[in-house]
């Protein structure tokens, strides 16, 4: 079926569900008249032709987030006549009774921009959905590709007409259909580190995803589905001026939560696990119910300091300003008596709400709060089941007997978890979730999550020592072995160090223990070996609370942890004192027990800042694993974290949260979350499996976990098998020299997607720390390693030739190559970057030739086997044929001399353009400095250089783009990789 059936198909699927087609909409000018008779049929009023106008130069705007505000928002306007005119856009009240109209083939011409898009759904005449339609053979990221590089056309549509107002864009090939928000291009590109957009296929209440284009126009489209899709469930993110749509599942809580508050049908908990994104999920139930006349107050209730500080945080980030911090309880109590709109939505910590319902402290807070007795008060706990939730459950229900609670929850307590070891020779029991919060009204297991990915799978190695004795479960392996162990495995498990990782201890003494022995280890190998990289280590436990309400407070969800600080408290604070003058020595801060709290906002900062590359925090700066206890195991999310290290024993809930620190979705270079797990906890595992898996607990261990590397070695095989019956197939030799011999676009992009899938797959393996010799021994054999580079180097020159042919022909160019995805991600290693290729320039330049460590060749082909090095690759290579063996330079010298070579040849660069152009090579370099400078292109300046060339208005326009045709790759180089503003509207 072709494109044009399904959108016929699509069409008609629409008209059932009651839209209006509207096959006289097909150009801009009946855009705007249809949406001028919808405006003044809403608004009730008679624009003039200059009032028209100016309403669209008033609301028509290239920001994203500013027209989508003005969409969902009452705005003023000033008529002919100076009096103001109140409107909207659309009825904001009662999203349903807009009028829904189908466009199909609508066509906004401009000088440079023919682009034709398939349908667009019309709300009260406003675009707001735009629907890319796809033959089979298109895959929907590429497709989504596509979306974002129309976006970037000269002239498009989105920025300069009513299409600035589309929310959503929807790509589907009729079997599959995907969904994503628009955006403003910082939230809407695949850039150089390729963090995909955030996309989504629908699911109905079970999970069960609904991909049919039918099937998902029916449960999707449906009228006042749509307008509840972008008037409720999408969320305008103010921090960082961005659209967030929610995600199925979330939807369905948020509707669970507020219907049960409608229908006052008790209480109720979610259970969606750990990274599916709960947060949001409060968010928009509480800003619901805060517009609930019914609800006197919404408290958001998490049991740690940290965790309150972290929501707050967030969400303020959807909505500036609309949670204020509670600095004491006091406060709280303030502003639970407060009438101010503003104090609706209040996040507490389950303590400070204790002490607030603790009729015996002399604020007489409970005696304060009386009022409030018989209000409907709404209660969302975060993590619900976790210690403090309990003691508190009963002093809430007596005082607020008309209260309604609501738990969410990544691990609910079942039967079989009720009560676990959860301090080291202790024992802490819980009441089941069900008890405490009667009914559940939403679940999205971590299976399901999984399946959908948005959150990885995991990679569980449980490492055995050398030896005839094979450790028990549970049992404590030697502190040294752990760490010699984790030195050997750090590497590979963390991809080159791209990520980092957490060290799980069973207590403070072995936390203080292991920072000792990685600091003594570290020395040991450095002393030996000068080529010895140590890891950066840092170690964070909470200190004895002697009193301090703020350890208090973070301590009571941190059992071991507080259990540790009763006994001899003293050596505790003074080893933490040590750790942090190691730190603070390492990192360059100042940070003291006394004020811990930053010193643990730190921690977490730096761990989270592990973004590779990252050019403004080098790896001195960053954290490569970090000692804990207790802390960082619940509710830390970094995705740049995807190792954790286990010396402590985990069951049931504390397991799965514990390994759910590492399964965070980035990109390919993360195929999955890795566990090093020191203490033979495979039937823990197993149990916690079973426990957590939803309905699905048959298939749960072949979701959960990735194959084993037999398996991949085997499929990382057949993909090289497949790459040579390919090159066989062109006449050629499966080499990596032979692939400059392919001919034509359809065989260069099969090879582009062939050997894609070979890097996907040794990407895997090289992350997996229990391959043995053989398995190593039989990786090597399947491809050798210079064979693999080779490949890469092809594969990078490859695909940029393709990529460039792609983004200039854009829809004209061949299905071949319209439909090729690439991913240079896969092609950048973590270990090599600039520093590294500028120490092996000097040792290439100290070598003598008789004693070659490393060739020239060899040198040029590992710069050109990494992605990082596309745009500067050439510039290097040509430097390095500068270079002579035995000359003996340092690497300052080599620094220097690469300098002043990139300016010698980007000069000789900049003055053969102004030759070709007829123009002086000062104002030329002037031009391109003010540019750099500001890293905006600036129309007027491009004017002003060539004024003297006298040319008139056609040949001035044919210049300009001749011009930056020609610039622009310079451009590109010389920034960085940086994104030059407004340079993309000369680009063809």
């Amino acid at each position: 079926m072709n494109e044009q059936q399904i959108e016929q198909l699509l069409i008609g699927k629409l008209t059932d569900l009651k839209y209006a087609y509207r096959a006289d909409i097909r150009d801009l000018d009946a855009l705007k008249n249809n949406f001028r008779e919808k405006f003044e049929a809403l608004n009730k009023v008679k624009l003039s032709e200059s009032e028209f106008s100016r309403l669209l130069e008033t609301i028509i705007t290239p920001d994203v987030y500013s027209a989508a505000r003005t969409l969902r928002e009452r705005s003023s306007f000033e008529r002919d006549d100076g009096t103001p005119l109140n409107y909207t856009l659309v009825n904001i009240k009662d999203w349903c009774k807009n009028t829904y109209e189908v466009v199909n083939q609508l066509r906004i011409n401009t000088e440079n921009s023919h682009h034709r898009y398939d349908v667009i759904l019309l709300i009260n005449g406003v675009p707001v959905v735009q629907v890319e339609l796809k033959s089979l053979q298109i895959t929907p990221r590429r497709a989504m590709q596509q979306i974002v590089d129309y976006k970037n056309v000269p002239g498009n549509g989105y920025g300069k007409t009513l299409m600035c107002f589309l929310q959503l864009f929807i790509v589907s090939n009729r079997s599959e259909t995907w969904y994503f928000a628009n955006n403003n291009n910082r939230h809407f590109s695949f850039d150089a580190d390729e963090r995909f957009l955030p996309v989504y296929q629908f699911a109905d209440e079970k999970n069960k995803k609904i991909g049919q284009l039918d099937d998902f126009a029916e449960k999707f489209l449906a009228k006042c589905t749509l307008g509840q899709m972008i008037s409720r469930y999408m969320v305008l993110v103010a921090s960082e001026q961005k659209l967030l749509m929610m995600r199925p599942y979330q939807i369905y809580a948020v509707k669970a939560i507020v219907e049960c508050i409608h229908q006052q049908t008790g209480n109720g908990y979610v259970w969606h696990t750990t990274g599916s994104g709960k947060t949001l999920t409060s968010f928009k139930a509480s800003t619901l119910l805060k517009d609930n006349p019914d609800i006197e107050k919404c408290l958001f209730v998490v049991d740690r300091k940290d965790l309150d500080r972290q929501t707050r945080e967030e969400f303020n980030r959807f909505q500036q300003g609309c949670v204020e911090e509670n600095t004491d309880t006091s406060t709280l109590v303030k502003r639970l008596l407060s009438s101010d709109y503003a104090d609706k939505v209040i996040v507490t910590t389950i303590q400070k709400l204790g002490l607030a319902l603790d009729g015996t402290n002399r604020q007489n807070y409970k005696e304060r709060l009386e009022p409030l007795r018989d209000k409907r008060i709404a209660f969302i706990f975060d993590e619900c089941h976790r210690s403090q939730f309990g003691e508190n459950h009963r002093a809430i229900k007596e005082f607020f007997p008309n209260a309604q609670l609501f738990g969410f929850t990544g691990t609910p307590i079942f039967e079989q978890n009720a009560s676990y070891h959860q301090i080291e020779g202790g024992q802490a029991s819980y009441k089941t979730t069900a008890d405490i919060f009667q009914s559940e009204l939403h679940a999205y297991t971590i299976t399901d999550a999984i399946d959908d990915r948005n959150v990885l799978k995991f990679h569980i190695d449980y490492y055995r020592p050398d030896g005839k004795g094979k450790p028990k479960p549970g049992e404590a392996l030697a502190k040294k072995a752990i760490v010699e162990a984790i030195l050997e495995r750090h590497d590979a498990a963390t991809n080159g160090r791209k990520f980092n990782a957490i060290l799980a201890t069973a207590s403070i003494n072995d936390a203080i223990e292991y920072h000792k022995l990685f600091k003594i280890i570290q020395a040991d190998r450095s002393a030996a070996n000068p080529n010895f990289q140590p890891l950066n280590i840092a170690c964070v436990f909470s200190p004895p609370a002697e009193g301090s309400p703020d350890i208090k407070q973070i301590q009571e969800d941190l059992p071991q942890e507080k259990a540790d600080n009763s006994v001899a408290p003293d050596e505790k604070k003074a080893a933490l004192d040590e750790i942090l003058a190691d730190y603070n020595k390492r990192y360059k801060t100042n940070h003291r027990i006394g004020e811990f709290d930053l010193y643990y906002q730190d921690v977490q900062k730096r761990i989270k800042d592990q973004q590779y590359p990252n050019q403004d925090l080098k790896h001195a700066e960053k954290i490569d694993i970090i000692i804990v206890v207790d802390m960082l195991l619940t509710g830390f999310d970094s995705k740049f974290l995807n190792t954790l290290y286990v010396d402590k024993n985990l069951k049931y809930h504390g397991l799965i949260q514990a390994f759910s620190r590492t399964n965070r979705v980035l990109n390919d270079t993360k195929p999955y979350g890795n566990i090093l797990d020191f203490r033979q906890q495979q039937d823990a595992v197993n149990d916690a499996i079973a426990l957590f898996s939803g309905g699905q607990s048959d298939r749960a261990k072949e979701i959960w976990l990735v194959d084993q590397a037999p398996v991949v070695i085997d499929k990382l095989d057949s993909a090289i098998q497949e790459l040579r019956k390919f090159m066989k197939s062109q006449g050629l030799e499966g080499k990596p020299e032979e692939v400059a011999n392919l001919r034509g676009d359809a065989a260069r992009g099969q090879f582009i997607n062939l050997f894609k899938e070979v890097q996907r797959l040794k990407t895997q393996l090289d992350q997996y720390t229990d391959l043995n010799e053989e398995q190593k021994q039989a990786i090597e054999h399947v491809i050798p390693k210079e064979q693999l580079q080779g490949f890469k180097g092809v594969y990078i020159t490859t695909a940029q030739q393709l990529k460039a042919l792609q983004d200039k022909a854009g829809k004209d160019a061949s299905p071949e190559v319209q439909q090729l995805d690439f991913e240079f991600v896969l092609f950048a290693s973590a270990v090599i970057d600039y520093d590294y290729i500028i120490a092996l320039m000097a040792k290439y330049s100290a070598q003598q030739p008789s004693r070659t460590n490393m060739s020239r060749d060899q040198l040029i082909g590992l710069i050109a086997s990494d992605a990082k090095f596309m745009d500067e690759r050439e510039d290097i290579r040509d430097y390095i044929y500068t270079l002579k063996e035995g000359e003996g330079l340092s690497e300052k010298e080599i620094r220097q001399g690469y300098g002043r070579f990139k300016e010698e040849k980007n000069a000789k660069e900049l003055a053969a353009i102004a030759e070709k152009h007829g123009l002086g090579t000062t104002p030329l370099q002037l031009f391109v400095d003010g540019i750099l400078r500001r890293m905006i292109f600036d129309g007027e300046r491009l004017s002003e250089l060539l004024e003297p060339l006298q040319l008139g208005w056609k040949a001035k326009n044919k210049k300009e783009l001749e011009l930056v045709e020609d610039l622009s790759p310079l451009l590109h180089k010389l920034s960085g990789g940086r994104e030059i503003s407004g340079l993309n509207a000369y680009d063809q």
